[in-house]
Parts: structure tokens; C-alpha cells; sequence
């Protein structure tokens, strides 16, 4: 117990009193963490981020050494696993996922000569930046697919948690599959987990029991896809291209493309340039990324492809008002463009959809 009194003092000496360096001068080698949601065979989010790391050890070679810890809950353990890290060495940290905001907030003002990446957050320091990518973008594509694939008029969502990137992205869903097909209808599961394939799987064949032939999820595994080609239906690959789980049943999927940005802040560390910011990467740049079209008519795939370059030049934004609420109040006037704030703190349905929200 003695021994345990005295190793936590030191760590408390050492996460309490760090002394500023000189950590802005460049760096002949630099140390990165990851700390990861799910685990890195996921095939969806965690897997497309560890493609970004395991490119950032390609670009570098033996300039930089890159460390990560998968299936790190949301909370208390992130931050535990942050402090960690830095006090190994750490130069710059990614966390890669929403929950992990207040921790990296947290453990960023204990280390002030450490660089901290949040994705999805909008929470912001000296020290800490926040990332992500204009994903609703692809999203809003699938949509535009959904409603003119649909034979039943209904398509389906599995959800996970109820944060604005989650909310912002069914409600463009919704909205892509509405303007195509004024009939459709939205059903929306929320499980409560990046990824469990059991639960994913089972949420999605329920909704295929109910009538959904189009199957869309934000959560990481494959099992809503695949459960979509066991009966039948089609539906969308998450984060990466999830073709080969299921060649007869994926229309599409989103892409997410992390290895240019994670190389160009790491970049600027090993050189001392790093600054905070909050980076929303865009289609244009393939940031965001869409698997090729498969399955569908060639009128579908054509209107899908002209939404997608529009998208891409900046001549549409699927969040254009006038966009009501799912309560009918106002969120965006006639012509009005949503902001970044209004997109990154999205907490309601929009109007149309029927589904009670999350509480």
C-alpha cells in the first residue's frame, strides 16, 4: 500500500507540475497516440481510422512512432488512457470519437506541451484542436438512393447514440429520400453502442420484419448490411467500403478518409507549425469518400452521381431551408445554409419524421 501511495504521488507530481518546453521547436521524431472507440477490425470507424494511422507510419518511416488502445469507453477510462499516453511520451493524441471530448479537455490542461486531437467534438483549446469530416455529405447522397430504391415506401436507420453527428446525419438521410419520394417513411433503432454486431444485426432485421427494404446504419460493424442481403433487401456499407460482406445488398458506402489529415498535424509537429482549429474535411478533397454504386438502375445510380457532384462543387447542401423541426418550429428559413454550430450541436428530428426521438 505504501509502495501504491508513493507511485501515486509521483504520478500526480507528474501530471500536476509539468514544466513548459520548448515543444513548438521542430522534432527530429515524434510519438503519436490513438485512442479508439472500437476495435480496429471493426471494418467501419475504427478501422478507417487506424488506416489513417498505419499511413501516417507510411509517410514517415522511422521519423515517427505511433501507439493506439482500442475499445476505450466513453468517460472516466478515456481519460485514464489519455494521461497515460503523455506521460509515456506522447507528442500529439488523437481521440477518435465524440465521447471522448470533456476528457480530452481535461487532460489537455495537464499537459500543456502535448498536442490533443478531438474528432466530432467542437470543444477547443491552446492545446487541443477538433476534427471531423463533412460525412452528412455521402449521407445525404444514400438518401437521394433510398427513396428512389424503396418499393415499400419504407427505409430504415440503425442509430447508435443521439450525438449531433448521429442526428445530423439521419436527418439528411430523411431528407435526401423525401425530396425523391414524398411517400417514404423513416424508422430509426437505437441501439446504444458503436458496435455490437449481434445488436446491429438484430435491429436491422426487425425493421426488415416491419416492411423496410432500404437499410442504413451509423454504427460500425457489417451485421445490418449483411442482414439486409440475408432478406433480400439492400442497403448501405458504414465508413468503409463493405462490398465483400455483402456483393448482392450494398448500394454504397461512405468512406472516411482520415490518413490527410492525420499526416499533414503530425506533420506540423515533427516541424513545430502545429496549431488548434477545427477542421470539417469536404467531399471535394476526398476527405469524404463514397464506394462505387452498385446494385441499383442506371437512372438511380445517374441521379445519385449528380447529387454527389453537386455536392462536391458546393452547388448543393443538403441543410438549405426552409427546414422545419419534427415539432414544426422553424431551424432553417428559406434559403438559409445551417452553420457549422448548428450542424455540430443537432439535437432534434426534423420535420417528416415520425419516429418518437431519443430522450
Amino acid at each position: 500500500m505504501k509502495l501504491l501511495r508513493v507511485f501515486m504521488s509521483a504520478v500526480v507530481l507528474a501530471v500536476g507540475c509539468v514544466v513548459p518546453s520548448y515543444a513548438d521547436e521542430p522534432k527530429d521524431k515524434v510519438k503519436v497516440g490513438f485512442i479508439y472507440v472500437g476495435p480496429t477490425g471493426d471494418h467501419g470507424w475504427t478501422y478507417r481510422h487506424d488506416i489513417g494511422r498505419q499511413q501516417v507510419e507510411a509517410e514517415y518511416g522511422d521519423k515517427v512512432e505511433t501507439v493506439y488502445v482500442e475499445s476505450v469507453p466513453e468517460g472516466p477510462d478515456s481519460e485514464r488512457v489519455m494521461t497515460q499516453m503523455a506521460l509515456n511520451g506522447a507528442d500529439i493524441i488523437f481521440a477518435t470519437s465524440f465521447g471522448y471530448m470533456d476528457a480530452v479537455l481535461n487532460v489537455a490542461k495537464k499537459f500543456p506541451n502535448v498536442k490533443f486531437e478531438h474528432a466530432t467534438g467542437y470543444k477547443q483549446a491552446d492545446n487541443a484542436a477538433n476534427y471531423g469530416l463533412k460525412l452528412y455529405q455521402a449521407r445525404h447522397v444514400q438518401g437521394v438512393i433510398a427513396g428512389m430504391m424503396t418499393k415499400t415506401n419504407k427505409i430504415c436507420y440503425v442509430a447508435s447514440f443521439p450525438i449531433p453527428e448521429v442526428m445530423r446525419e439521419i436527418n439528411t438521410y430523411y431528407l435526401g429520400a423525401k425530396k425523391m419520394n414524398p411517400d417514404v417513411e423513416l424508422s430509426i433503432t437505437w441501439v446504444y453502442t458503436w458496435y455490437n454486431p449481434g445488436l446491429e444485426g438484430d435491429a436491422a432485421n426487425v425493421m426488415i420484419q416491419q416492411g423496410c427494404d432500404v437499410v442504413a446504419q451509423h454504427t460500425d460493424s457489417p451485421a445490418p448490411l449483411t442482414a439486409a442481403q440475408e432478406a433480400g433487401v439492400v442497403g448501405f456499407g458504414q465508413a468503409s467500403d463493405q462490398m465483400k460482406f455483402a456483393p448482392k445488398a450494398q448500394l454504397t458506402a461512405t468512406i472516411d478518409n482520415w490518413g490527410p489529415y492525420y499526416i499533414d498535424k503530425v506533420g506540423q509537429v515533427l516541424d513545430g507549425t502545429w496549431t488548434t482549429g477545427d477542421y470539417f474535411g469536404h467531399m471535394n478533397t476526398g476527405a469524404v469518400g463514397m464506394a462505387p454504386f452498385a446494385n441499383m438502375p442506371a437512372e438511380v445510380e445517374a441521379e445519385a452521381q449528380r447529387v454527389k457532384d453537386a455536392i462536391s462543387a458546393g452547388e448543393l447542401f443538403g441543410f438549405t431551408g426552409p427546414i422545419n423541426k419534427q415539432d414544426g418550429t422553424a431551424f432553417l428559413a428559406e434559403g438559409e445554409v445551417a452553420t457549422r454550430m448548428q450542424l455540430d450541436t443537432m439535437d432534434f428530428y426534423v420535420e417528416g419524421i415520425t419516429a418518437s426521438p431519443p430522450t
